[in-house]
């Protein structure tokens, strides 16, 4: 384990359980991890395996049945739902397979949607959602709305709404599974980029090419850390 400070993502023996008629099924058994601050992971692992748990663990989208969660050095395992709600808004950011853009909103709106949240004035989420419409290449699409884009576009607009909190913690599920494999490289190095500039990152994904990019792969079976490979 790292020195706590230096951890963005703790989990000590975490335990997430589902029923499934009168079976308990333990979807997380037992996790103990430490992601430290600016590290990249790719999380792998079959069907079943627990890594889409996991992943809704660390995003606050899920709760622990035992154990513990700490983000940023604070123990998030017993908030109440709108406090999780919280978490989410101000400290991680979200990238999904399927984009999950807004499509009656532009690239802009789009970009700005968490900060109108966060309660940012209109002059002020709009110089954020342009700023990073420039850094993933968009500036001319702003406004485009997303039936007018490519995937790799789309992609590219959900990795901006995902920045625009600045979050702590950026987790991207699947973010090439639905691209073409040029367009799934250019993702990989944009998010590789991000990396480089300090950002957290844990992707969920079954592609090992795609999890090369990481410096570290987790692998997961039967709700377990099955094996860590590091870079």
């Amino acid at each position: 384990m790292t020195a706590q400070n230096d951890s963005i993502v703790r989990l000590d023996r975490a335990v997430k359980t589902y029923a499934m008629g009168r079976q308990v099924i333990r979807a997380l058994n037992e996790v103990s991890l430490d992601f430290r601050r600016g590290s990249f992971w790719a999380v792998m692992g079959s069907s079943g395996s627990g890594k889409s748990t996991l992943l809704n663990i660390l995003g606050c989208l899920d709760r622990l049945a035992s154990g513990i969660y700490r983000l940023e050095g604070s123990d998030v395992s017993a908030l109440s739902d709108d406090q999780l709600s919280e978490r989410r808004l101000r400290h991680i950011g979200f990238i999904f397979q399927s984009f999950n853009l807004i499509p009656q909103l532009s690239v802009q709106r789009n970009i700005e949607l968490p900060l109108q949240y966060l309660g940012w004035d209109a002059e002020k989420s709009r110089a954020r959602g342009r700023e990073l419409a420039r850094k993933v290449g968009l500036e001319d699409r702003l406004d485009h709305r997303p039936a007018e884009l490519s995937g790799g576009q789309m992609q590219r607009v959900a990795i901006a709404r995902a920045l625009a909190n600045d979050p702590a913690l950026l987790l991207a599920d699947e973010p090439t599974g639905n691209l073409d494999s040029a367009t799934g490289a250019q993702i990989m190095r944009m998010l590789s980029d991000l990396h480089r500039e300090g950002k957290t990152i844990v992707m969920v994904t079954h592609e090992p090419d795609v999890a090369c990019y990481a410096d570290h792969r987790l692998h997961m079976k039967d709700g377990r850390i099955d094996r860590i490979e590091t870079a």
